[in-house]
């Protein structure tokens, strides 16, 4: 048979099993071993099976997971994210749009110790759309900044999605992490413009300034949050200067959590099960999907699929900018389907040979991944920001979607630019790697 046609049949069945529920990490895992009959040699799949599923499952890389996770359901479960609104909103009094920013900021300081969209959507959301409410902002474009700036839990570093993807693609954690700090600052440039500017073409549809506060009361509101910056700085400095690895920086980062949660007295018994049993519920469901994909991926490349992809993807001499459009195009409709994880590790390993041949490096491919699935987060009908949202507003999903719909193409614009200039993600990377 050959390999169109086998890979015809792999995705046919991969697709029926997702349509049919299957859990995705079950689906991966079936699909790999019907792959592994077409493999000749008599390689048994039984074998391979269990070492991939071992192998994958027993990486100290993968260490730094279920540490993130925690870490991120600490802060969630506790009252440390009640503070950041507070905190905040002093120093914006003066921006068109004023408290709106609060979102891309609050969603880009609670994404960078969380490392998921989903718990930065909601816990940002929680605190900001009474208080903009009830300040009288629109209620539209509150609801679109808090969907595109709930995205910012994945792409500033330390992230679950980024672990996921250097795993999936063998690179290292700690670039991939240092490579998403200056894209993370793009997109928030890009979303407080946006406000900026939305806010100046409608001044009716925004409140009058608040009472200004000198510069000791500005202090004493954001005091609440050194602590959680400092824990942030920590984390940072840690991975920048390499003074420990990915998952050492997971660990102290649970440590700084679970220290500041207990400082402000919001440390219950209730609270720390809470945040154990969550992190576990989530961390057993990602690591069931990439056992799934890595045997999954085993089995293509017994198959010789992904090579002779990449080879036909060569054949039709697509510029790097096509090769990039065609990919954005791709990842948009599977982000209609399906979540960001899921998407890494159902398509890294096809992918990846493809990018590697086109000149682009993985590294930089890890960030564009991670853009790309920001998107899939604000895409009906499953972007999972836009499910929090509507629970959290009442509002329908349509209207919900339609208020995201500009932070969407802003993500596209974030796309284009680093495509342009790979230098703003590369940056990071080369200097504290130079080799």
């Amino acid at each position: 048979m050959l390999l169109l046609e086998i890979s015809g049949l792999l995705l046919i069945l991969l697709f029926a099993l997702l349509a049919g529920g299957v859990w995705i990490g079950i689906a991966l895992l079936a699909t790999g071993y019907v792959g592994m009959q077409f493999v000749g040699g008599n390689i048994p799949a039984g074998p391979v099976l269990a070492t991939k599923v071992w192998g994958n499952s027993a990486s100290w890389e993968l260490a730094a997971l279920p540490l993130f996770i925690w870490m991120g359901e600490i802060l969630f479960r506790t009252k440390l994210s009640d503070e950041m609104f507070r905190g905040l909103a002093p120093w914006l009094n003066w921006i068109p749009g004023r408290l709106l920013h609060v979102n891309v900021l609050a969603c880009g300081v609670f994404g960078s110790v969380s490392g998921s969209s989903a718990a930065t959507c909601a816990t940002v959301a929680k605190i900001a759309l009474p208080e903009l409410k009830k300040r009288g902002y629109d209620e539209t474009v509150s609801l679109g900044s808090l969907a595109g700036a709930g995205t910012l839990g994945i792409l500033i570093p330390p992230s679950i999605t980024m672990v996921v993807y250097a795993v999936a693609a063998n690179v290292s954690i700690i670039q991939v992490f240092l490579a998403g700090f200056l894209p993370g600052l793009l997109v928030m440039v890009l979303y407080s413009g946006y406000i900026a500017g939305w806010s100046m073409l409608h001044p009716e549809r925004s409140p009058p300034p608040e009472p200004s506060m000198t510069f000791s009361e500005k202090l004493k509101e954001s005091k609440q949050l050194i602590p959680l910056m400092l824990l942030i700085t920590l984390v940072f400095v840690a991975l920048l200067t390499g003074w420990s690895t990915a998952t050492e920086c997971a660990a102290w980062g649970v440590l700084g959590s679970l220290a500041i949660a207990w400082w402000h007295k919001a440390l219950t018994w209730e609270a720390f099960w809470a945040s154990v049993m969550g992190a576990t519920r989530v961390n057993c469901m990602i690591m069931l999907i990439l056992a799934g994909a890595s045997y999954m991926s085993t089995s293509m490349g017994y198959t010789g699929i992904p090579r002779e992809l990449a080879v036909w993807v060569d054949s039709l001499h697509l510029s790097s900018y096509a090769l990039i459009a065609a990919l954005t195009v791709m990842y948009i409709i599977l982000g209609t389907a399906l979540d960001g994880i899921s998407m890494i590790v159902l398509t890294t390993a096809i992918v990846i040979p493809m990018v590697r041949q086109a000149g682009f490096d993985p590294v930089w491919f890890g960030i564009f991944l991670v853009l790309v699935v920001e998107m899939a987060e604000v895409s009906p009908p499953v972007g999972f920001n836009l499910f929090v949202l509507q629970t959290m507003s009442g509002k329908d999903s349509n209207t919900v979607a339609l208020a995201a719909l500009p932070f969407f193409f802003l993500l596209v614009a974030a796309v284009a630019i680093i495509t342009v200039f790979p230098s703003i993600v590369m940056v990071l990377p080369q200097w504290a790697f130079p080799g």
